[in-house]
């Protein structure tokens, strides 16, 4: 089953390629900060019956050498056969596009770290005739940053360090210390600050880290009308409190009401709103074309159930229009039927 925290684990080294450098470097791999990184198509599928997909991969073009492919997988859990699908991902893509391929598993903890990294061979008779070397980031060598200073200047490697924590102990101070960085960054670079903001609440979802995450929010009070995430919750949430708790009993009880009915009308329009943005985000970055009645479709639905299975879809969908496979079968089966 795919996750939020399993697709933020390998999707920021795709929409924060700034991460490669300093994840290579804690790896004891070298690579220049200067660098082109492209995503590639994740299908590696030769026949149809069997479908395989790669979590993430990207074509590196470093400034001191030649390019190569980092094939990106996100493992929660040791899962037996995994490392017969990464040496065929490794030697596809080699056979592919002709380039070297570079495997890294990124982990949510230790003993998953420990297996992923192998390595693993193929062969019999004493003979080996492939053996696959994955490069492993997880909790044990991925720093833990509780320095705010040292987070800001390494910002998309502490939230990936946030998530690899995330069932540590030391994830809640992680949190904590992004939380004010953040809060510091929204100053200068409102933009960066609100991905990464919306990126944790998102990935974390609704594990007792996400949990955190949403309390130390629920103090941050700014406003952002129409977003719908826990941010503006919590400030419309709170608001709202004080003034019924100032208010004597009974007053304005008609208009209070009114307000409570608008105010969690706004706040369901504004999180369909901003899941049917991500939605796109994630069609945009997979690099699918997205013709404008799709655009159309996913941007006008308020049905936070349906956005949530389009969502799931978008992440692994050949095409945009694979969103809507299946409701026209739904629409014609009647409740009898069902």
């Amino acid at each position: 089953m795919v996750t939020s925290a399993h697709e933020g684990m390998h999707r920021i080294f795709q929409e924060r390629p700034e991460i490669l450098t300093p994840v290579f470097t804690v790896l004891g791999v070298p690579l220049p900060e200067k660098a082109t990184v492209d995503a590639v198509t994740t299908d590696v599928t030769e026949t149809r019956p069997l479908e395989r997909r790669v979590d993430t991969v990207l074509r590196i073009g470093p400034s001191d050498g030649e390019d190569f492919l980092l094939a990106i997988e996100s493992q929660s859990k040791k899962v037996p056969g995994k490392e017969a699908s990464w040496a065929y991902y490794v030697a596809y893509l080699q056979a592919k596009y002709r380039l070297p391929v570079l495997l890294l598993v990124v982990c949510q903890d230790a003993a998953t770290a420990k297996w992923a990294a192998g390595p693993f061979d193929c062969g019999a008779r004493g003979w080996t005739a492939q053996r696959t070397y994955p490069m492993v980031a997880g909790p044990d060598n991925l720093p833990v940053f509780t320095d705010v200073r040292t987070i800001a200047k390494n910002l998309a490697l502490a939230v990936l360090s946030a998530l690899a924590h995330a069932r540590r102990p030391e994830g809640g101070a992680i949190l904590e210390a992004i939380h004010t960085a953040l809060q510091e960054l929204q100053d200068t670079d409102p933009e960066t600050a609100g991905y990464f903001m919306d990126f944790m609440e998102i990935n974390l979802g609704d594990t007792p880290a996400g949990q955190k995450w949403k309390e130390i929010m629920s103090s941050f009070v700014s406003y952002f009308p129409g977003r719908g995430t826990v941010r503006e919750t919590a400030y419309l949430e709170g608001k709202a409190q004080g003034i019924a708790e100032g208010r004597e009993e009974g007053r304005e009880e008609g208009r209070e009401e009114g307000r409570e009915e608008g105010r969690e009308q706004g706040i369901a329009e504004g999180r369909a709103e901003d899941r049917a943005s991500l939605i796109l985000r994630v069609l945009d970055k997979r690099g699918l074309s997205v013709a404008d009645e799709v655009r159309e479709r996913v941007a006008s639905c308020t049905d936070l159930d349906i956005l949530a299975v389009w969502f799931d879809r978008s992440l692994s969908a050949a095409e945009a229009e694979e969103l809507f496979a299946d409701d026209a079968n739904a629409a014609t089966t009647s409740p009898e039927g069902s």
